[in-house]
C-alpha cells in the first residue's frame, strides 16, 4: 500500500476538486473580472503555484487580456500577440515548461518590471476547444516546492479542456465564425449586450451588487429582470448563500402570504404539516420577487413589515420569527399609476426602491445588439438540438432589425428557437423566422390592424377598463388562441390569463 504524503494528498483533493467545479464556477452570471480573478486563484492554490492566470485571446486584435488573482500592483494584462510565453503557447498551441524562466528567450520581463514579482518557473497550456482552436492560456507560476512537474503538466493540459468546454455556454464562445479567441459580449457573464444602454444597467447592477439594498428591476417583459437578478445576487456578498425566487404571478391570491412567509399545521384546509415560505428559505442570502405589482394588498403589508424589520410569522403562527434575506423585486407595471388608483402601497414603493434600475427595451438597446443577440441564439440552439453551424441570411437579419420585438429579448429567443428548430437546411430565411424582409409579422400585423378598427373606448372609463377592453378585443381577434393574443400584446400567458379571469 502506497501512502502519499500529505501535502502530496493536499495538493490532489484540490485538483479534483477544482476540474469538478469548472463548469459550476462559469455557469454563474458574475462579472467576467471577478470569474477570471476567482478561477486564477483556485488553480493557483490547487498547484501549490504562488500565482496563476487564466488569458483570453482577443479575436478582434490577437493580444491575451486577463484581470489577475492576487497581483493587487495592476489590474489588468495585456500582452501584444505572440509576446512572452503565455503568447508563444496562444500562437503554437503547445504547453510549454520553463524550469528557469530567465533562461528562456521567450520570457517577457515586462510584467516582472511593472509589479517587482520575480517569475522563477512557469506552466503554460493552450485552451483549446472541441474544435481544436485555441480560445486562451492558462499559465502558473513559481510552484512552491520546486519546479512543475508531468504530473502538473498532464493536469493542466485536463484543466484547460475543461475550462474550454466551460466557455462553450457562457458569452465567453468566440465570435460569429471566428476560429481564434473569444469575443467579450459583455462585462457580465451570460448576459450579451455592450450597448450604450446597457452599460448603464451594468454600472448600476455594479453599485447594487455592492451594497446590501433592497433592488427594483424596472423594464418591459422579456427585458431579463430575472438574469440581471440572477446577476446582482452573484456578485454581491451574499453570493454562497440561496438565490430563492417567488413570482408573484403564478399564485392565486390566497396562497401568496402563505409562499412568503410560509404556514403553520392546520392554518387552513390542507395544511397538513409546517411548511417554510420562501423568505425562511432564502436565509442568508437573497430572494427574488418577480411581478412585485401582481402581489395582494394584504401581502404587501405584510412585506412592508418584513422589509422594515425583518420580522415576520407564518400563516397560522402567533410566534414572531427573524430572517436575514436581501430583496429583489421586479415588475413591468407602473407601480406610480397603481398607487394612484390605490392598488399599490405607496409606502412598500418607497421600501423597494432604495436601488432601482431601470431596464432598456431590445429597440433601445440598438440593431447591433439585435443581430449580436440573435447570433449568440444562434449558436446556442444549433448547439443544444444539435444542427451544426448554422447562420442568419442577409435578409433574415434585416428583419430582425426592422422587427418592433414588443416581447423584447425573450421574443428574439423564441423567434430564433424556432426557426433553428424548422430550418432544413444550415442557412436561416425570413420564412424561418416567421417575419417578413421588412419585419412585419405575416397575418399578425393585419390582425391587429383590425383589433384597432374594431375597439370602440369611450371617455370615461378607467384605465384599466380601457385595458380590459383591448385584452378582450385581441383575444376575440386571434379566435381564443391565448398564447398568439399574449403574443401580440408582448404578455405572458400567466399574465393574460390573469387579466381574463379578472373581467370574469
Amino acid at each position: 500500500m502506497i501512502v502519499l504524503p500529505y501535502d502530496r494528498l493536499y495538493e490532489r483533493d484540490h485538483k479534483l476538486s477544482l476540474l469538478l467545479d469548472v463548469g459550476a464556477m462559469l455557469a454563474r452570471e458574475v462579472q467576467l473580472d471577478t470569474l477570471l480573478v476567482a478561477l486564477g486563484s483556485r488553480i493557483a492554490n490547487a498547484m501549490r503555484a504562488e500565482r496563476a492566470t487564466v488569458y483570453l485571446v482577443d479575436a478582434s486584435t490577437g493580444e491575451l487580456r486577463s484581470r489577475v488573482a492576487d497581483l493587487p500592483e495592476i489590474d489588468e494584462i495585456r500582452l501584444p500577440a505572440r509576446t512572452g510565453i503565455a503568447g508563444f503557447v496562444a500562437d503554437k498551441g503547445e504547453i510549454v515548461n520553463v524550469a528557469d524562466a530567465s533562461r528562456d528567450a521567450r520570457y517577457f520581463s515586462g510584467v516582472d518590471r511593472e509589479t517587482g514579482y520575480t517569475t522563477r518557473t512557469i506552466l503554460a497550456a493552450p485552451i483549446r476547444d472541441k474544435q481544436r482552436a485555441i480560445r486562451g492560456v492558462v499559465q502558473v507560476l513559481n510552484k512552491r516546492d520546486g519546479t512543475f512537474t508531468a504530473e502538473d503538466e498532464t493536469f493542466l493540459l485536463t484543466l484547460a479542456a475543461q475550462v474550454a468546454q466551460a466557455f462553450e455556454s457562457t458569452t465567453l464562445r468566440p465570435e460569429h465564425r471566428a476560429t481564434r479567441g473569444v469575443n467579450v459580449r459583455g462585462p457580465i457573464n451570460h448576459i450579451v449586450g455592450a450597448s450604450d444602454a446597457l452599460r448603464r444597467v451594468y454600472d448600476l447592477v455594479e453599485r447594487a451588487s455592492a451594497v446590501d439594498a433592497t433592488v427594483l428591476l424596472r423594464g418591459a417583459t422579456g427585458t431579463g429582470k430575472g438574469l440581471f437578478a440572477r446577476a446582482i445576487h452573484a456578485n454581491c456578498g451574499r453570493r454562497e448563500a440561496p438565490l430563492v425566487v417567488l413570482d408573484c404571478t403564478t399564485l392565486p391570491s390566497a396562497l401568496v402570504e402563505s409562499e412568503l412567509f410560509g404556514h403553520e399545521r392546520g392554518a387552513f384546509t390542507g395544511a397538513e404539516r409546517r411548511v417554510e415560505g420562501k423568505v425562511e428559505l432564502a436565509e442568508g442570502g437573497t430572494l427574488f420577487l418577480d411581478e412585485i405589482g401582481e402581489l395582494p394588498p394584504s401581502a404587501q403589508s405584510k412585506l412592508l413589515r418584513f422589509l422594515q424589520d425583518r420580522t415576520f410569522e407564518r400563516v397560522g403562527g402567533r410566534q414572531t420569527l427573524r430572517a436575514d434575506v436581501r430583496v429583489i423585486a421586479a415588475t413591468h407595471r407602473d407601480l406610480e399609476a397603481m398607487i394612484t388608483r390605490g392598488e399599490f402601497r405607496e409606502d412598500l414603493f418607497y421600501r423597494l426602491r432604495v436601488v432601482e434600475i431601470p431596464l432598456p427595451t431590445l429597440r433601445e438597446r440598438g440593431a447591433d445588439e439585435i443581430v449580436s443577440l440573435a447570433r449568440h441564439f444562434v449558436e446556442t440552439y444549433a448547439r443544444r438540438y444539435e444542427r451544426g453551424a448554422m447562420e442568419l441570411s442577409p435578409r433574415a437579419l434585416t428583419a430582425l432589425v426592422a422587427h418592433d420585438w414588443p416581447g423584447n429579448v425573450r421574443e428574439l429567443e423564441h423567434t430564433v428557437e424556432r426557426a433553428v428548430v424548422l430550418a432544413s437546411g444550415a442557412t436561416l430565411e425570413c420564412e424561418h423566422l416567421g417575419l417578413t424582409p421588412s419585419g412585419r409579422v405575416p397575418g399578425k400585423d393585419d390582425a391587429a390592424m383590425r383589433i384597432a378598427n374594431a375597439v370602440t373606448i369611450p371617455l370615461g372609463l378607467s384605465l384599466e377598463d380601457v385595458e380590459q377592453r383591448y385584452v378582450e378585443a385581441t383575444l376575440d381577434a386571434h379566435g381564443g388562441n391565448r398564447t398568439r393574443a399574449a403574443e401580440s400584446l408582448g404578455v405572458g400567458r400567466n399574465t393574460l390569463k390573469r387579466k381574463v379571469k379578472r373581467s370574469g
